[in-house]
């Protein structure tokens, strides 16, 4: 299993994104139902694209159908209640504050996926949240030990 934070989501559907070509070679070979995302992603990817300034931003029909492009593939992950509080007594433990906790949030959806990999363009912030798993964080374009063996590209998503 590999984890993807909204970053790469965002960064797949807007092909004028620095990161679209990486993201979108990774996407392409993400296997259905062996990728997935924390469930806040979707929300955030939703909230992402469609707040995004004048000429890039995109209606909320738009979103929704990337979304669902996206779920043909990916596997959200939700916390329990009891896995939010634990998530937060490990922030407060460990000094972390604001928006960090978001970060956790997606790390602990990673760890309940078992994600071998976990994908984003903010490896500073996910890597300071998990540092034992400091390695297995990586920005796309590090996908060579992916070992898929067949090419899934027929999910295109991609706003202008």
């Amino acid at each position: 299993m590999i984890f993807l934070d909204t970053s790469v989501l965002v960064a797949i559907a807007q092909v004028d994104h620095v990161h679209h070509v990486s993201s979108q070679e990774l996407w392409n070979r993400c296997q259905a139902k062996e990728t997935a995302v924390s469930a806040h992603t979707l929300a955030e990817f939703y909230s992402s694209v469609t707040s995004m300034p004048q000429g890039i931003r995109v209606s909320g029909s738009d979103a929704m159908l990337a979304l669902e492009v996206f779920l043909r593939r990916i596997v959200p992950i939700a916390l329990t209640s009891n896995e939010y509080i634990e998530t937060l007594q490990s922030c407060a433990t460990s000094g972390l504050t604001g928006g960090t906790i978001y970060d956790a949030l997606h790390i602990a959806c990673a760890r309940k996926s078992s994600a071998e990999r976990i994908y984003t363009w903010n490896l500073r912030h996910f890597r300071r949240v998990a540092p034992d798993l400091a390695g297995r964080i990586v920005e796309p374009g590090q996908h060579e030990s992916l070992g898929t063996d067949g090419d899934t590209t027929d999910d295109v998503i991609g706003f202008p």
